[in-house]
Order: C-alpha cells, then structure tokens, then sequence
C-alpha cells in the first residue's frame, strides 16, 4: 500500500500517488509439481486530485498525460505459472489485464501477455 498527496510530482516508476496491492503464490506440491509455481495478483492504484487536475490540464509524467486526461483509477489482474522444465531451467507464463490503463477511461483494457526462460547457473 502507498500513499501521495499528488502535490510532489513522482519520479521512480510510474504516475501513481495511491496504491493497493494484493497476490497469493502456490507451490506446486498440490498437483505432484513441487517446483513449479502459480500465482495471481491485484493492483488498484489511483491519483490524487491535484495530479489528476495536472493531467486533464494536459501535464506529462513518466507515463500517463498524453492530452485531457478522463480519469479513473487503474486495475491490473496478473497470473502466472512457472513451469520447472529441468533443473537449472524454468519457463514462466503471465498474463496481466489492466483496466483504464495510465488512469484513463477512455483507453483500454489492454491484455499483456509474457514468457519468460530462465537459466540458472
């Protein structure tokens, strides 16, 4: 959880003055794959009215303010599953919704789909 008033303009990330997070990981000795993982996580993060005036006003950030910004807060979803192929090898899946993407209701959602091998020596 995090926590701006939106009077300091945010320079680390993202344009993001409040966040609320949550997710939940799973080994896979449930289903006779204890090396592999599952996961599902969510992310509600928000501006606060100083920033969203900025933006509607047509101000840039790191990566929202493209225009008159329509605010509403963003909403990510995001799973994966980390699939232990050999050891030292694993292969991940995720897939990630993010619902009015960069505060603005009049975008998205947009769906992100990744893959990612991992070779551990």
């Amino acid at each position: 959880m995090s926590w701006n008033d939106g009077r300091t303009e945010g320079w680390a990330f993202t344009d993001i003055d409040h966040s609320l997070s949550t997710g939940l990981s799973l080994k896979g000795k449930a289903w006779g794959r204890p090396d592999d993982t599952v996961a599902a996580a969510a992310a509600a993060n928000g501006l606060a009215k100083p920033a969203q005036d900025y933006f509607a006003e047509g101000g840039l950030g790191i990566l929202a303010g493209d225009g008159r910004l329509s605010y509403a807060p963003e909403a990510i979803l995001e799973t994966y599953y980390s699939l232990s192929v050999a050891e030292p090898l694993t292969l991940s899946f995720d897939y990630q919704l993010v619902v009015d993407p960069a505060f603005d209701s009049a975008r998205g959602p947009v769906s992100v789909f990744a893959a990612r091998l991992d070779l551990e020596f």
